[in-house]
Order: C-alpha cells, then sequence, then structure tokens
C-alpha cells in the first residue's frame, strides 16, 4: 500500500473550511493509503507563540481530527516534536541545500517582509518540512496548489542527496486534489475562510457554539437579486454557501439550486446556518468525549514508537552514507 503524509500546525483554530476543504478529503485518502499524521508543533515555533496555548491547542487539533472522522486505527498520529530524529534529519539535509532553494519558499518570503528581525527556524522550516516527508518514504503528500513548492523543494533535496551519496530516499509526489471545495469567508467571499483571518465574523472555528455558528451564516454577505443560484464570479457568497451545504450534505449543487429555487435569501440562510451548526454540535459531542481520554495518549505513544523507529533508521542510513560514525578498527 502506498504511503501518504500529512501535517497539520497549530496555530488558530480548526475551521469549517479546514474540516470541509482538508480534513474530509484526509477521511477518504486513509482508506487507499498507508496513512500518516503528524502535529507540526515545530514548525509553528517560527514565529512567537504562547506556550500554553500552543500546548492546550495540540491537543485540541488531534482531539477534534479524531472527532471529525480520522480513525486511529487507519492512521499513524503522532506529534513531530516527540521524534528526536526528524530534526537531526533535517540538518543533514540542510547541508544539502541551497540558500536560494529555502529564501524562495513562500511563507519565508511573505512573513520576512513582515518582520526584518526573523528567524533562522523561518528560513530552514522548509528542510523541517523535506525531513517531515523523506523520513518515512512517503510517496503522496496531499497539499493545496499554493504548497506544491514544498513537496517540490523536498524532491530537489532527496534527489540531490541521492545522487552524490547513493540512493537513501524515495522522490514524494504533490496530490492536488481536484474536487476539494474551498470554503470562503463568510464577510468577504472572494478569499478563502482562514483560521488566521483577522475578522471572526467571517469565520466559523470547529468550537463555534450553535448560535455563534448560526448568526455568522445569517449575516453572511450575499448580494440583492435573492436568487439562490450557484454563480461564483457574480454571486461568490451564495455560492459559498451553497458549496457548505453541499459538502456537509453530500448533495449536488445542481439539486440544492432546485431545492432553494423559491427560497428568498433570508430562509436560505436559515436553513444553511440549522445544517451546519447541527453538524458540527454532533462533531463537538464526539470531541468532548475524545479530549480528556486517556485514550488520546495511547494513540499518539502508539504514533510516536512508529514513526520513531522509522526515523532512527533513515538517520542511520544517513550517517553511514555520510561517513558520520564512529571508526572502526
Amino acid at each position: 500500500m502506498k504511503k501518504i503524509l500529512t501535517g497539520l500546525k497549530p496555530t488558530g483554530d480548526l475551521t469549517l473550511g479546514n474540516y470541509i476543504g482538508s480534513i474530509k478529503q484526509m477521511i477518504k485518502l486513509q482508506d487507499e493509503y498507508d496513512s500518516y499524521i503528524f502535529v507540526a508543533d515545530l514548525h509553528a515555533l517560527t514565529i512567537p507563540q504562547d506556550p500554553k496555548e500552543l500546548n492546550e491547542r495540540i491537543r485540541k487539533f488531534i482531539a477534534m481530527y479524531i472527532a471529525c472522522g480520522i480513525d486511529p486505527n487507519k492512521n499513524t498520529i503522532y506529534l513531530q516534536s516527540e521524534n528526536e530524529f526528524i530534526p537531526a534529519i533535517s540538518y543533514l539535509l540542510e547541508c544539502s541545500t541551497y540558500y536560494g532553494e529555502a529564501s524562495r519558499m513562500i511563507q519565508f518570503k511573505e512573513k520576512s517582509k513582515q518582520n526584518a528581525n526573523f528567524s533562522v527556524g523561518l528560513l530552514t522550516y522548509p528542510v523541517l518540512m523535506a525531513a517531515d516527508i523523506l523520513y518515512c518514504d512517503a510517496d503522496f503528500v496531499p497539499v493545496g496548489i499554493d504548497q506544491k513548492q514544498h513537496v517540490e523543494l523536498a524532491r530537489n533535496i532527496a534527489e540531490r542527496f541521492n545522487n552524490k551519496y547513493g540512493e537513501v530516499f524515495k522522490l514524494p509526489e504533490p496530490l492536488i486534489s481536484s474536487t476539494g471545495v474551498k470554503i470562503k469567508d463568510l464577510k468577504d467571499p472572494t478569499k478563502k475562510m482562514s483560521k488566521s483571518e483577522e475578522n471572526p465574523a467571517g469565520v466559523i472555528s470547529m468550537f463555534d457554539t450553535k448560535e455563534e455558528i448560526e448568526k455568522k451564516i445569517l449575516k453572511a454577505t450575499t448580494d440583492s437579486d435573492n436568487m439562490v443560484k450557484y454563480d461564483p464570479e457574480n454571486k461568490p457568497g451564495i455560492s459559498n454557501l451553497l458549496n457548505i451545504a453541499s459538502s456537509i450534505t453530500n448533495t449536488e449543487i445542481k439539486d440544492l439550486e432546485l431545492k432553494y429555487k423559491d427560497f428568498g435569501y433570508g430562509d436560505f440562510k436559515k436553513d444553511v446556518a440549522s445544517i451546519v451548526s447541527n453538524h458540527i454540535a454532533e462533531i463537538q459531542d464526539k470531541y468532548n468525549n475524545i479530549i480528556n481520554d486517556e485514550k488520546l495518549d495511547k494513540i499518539l505513544d502508539d504514533g510516536i514508537k512508529k514513526s520513531r523507529e522509522l526515523a532512527k533508521e533513515k538517520y542511520d542510513d544517513m550517517k553511514k552514507i555520510l561517513g558520520i560514525v564512529r571508526f572502526e578498527i
């Protein structure tokens, strides 16, 4: 079975956009691949974090992913920071990475402009990401089109290392979904719903109450012609709400258009608000049963054991081929 790897960075709150655009896709993939899912807590440190909030968010993210349908029996789930061999592999890979490659990465280019006193970690994080991918010989990495360059960098580093020292790494491929739906901000439906968005009124958190969810959807930006029709270019707000309803109910857009053809916007929004709030409430019920369960630690214990064994083997292979092993008499 082919191997797939996904990382989730514990910054901000998980949103409805994350659930529909990413988690639901991961749920499908877990039946098709040997799936590895890790919490990228080391990546979160490239910008300042409140330690207490970060620690709480790590556990919340894992519990919410499981509540959404990520099956611990079908996935190897672990914390990146608990595998000490991954940063060690990352350093060895840094020595085969060019500064120009790292500095061209999107996140570095954007965030280094925002703060001239950026950390070295911000520059080298793509190599750590490459280590995340390469240590376990992942065949595929599910990414959005804007993150494709991270997998391409991992391939370039691995290929350069293999050519110079010998075959150590499998070359990964990006897995870009052609069917995934991008959920937009409720207040500005021209941009995606983001957990880092400053205006919370446009973002539905997976931890919002039913009342908060319903209020946000009822106040979502639409247009003035009062016709429920899918037209992303001319009716982005209504099209976004149709995408949300379609994804949660597993109903075709054309069937929803038929269902709501005689609805005004107010009634349409009320119906979508009810669909979304009830669905998230069901997930939250599962989450509340998981978050304080000691089984969560058992899941992470099992995951890190498997992950660490693979990473140690890869690290030892790299050391041997690089000549940094204890000399033999």
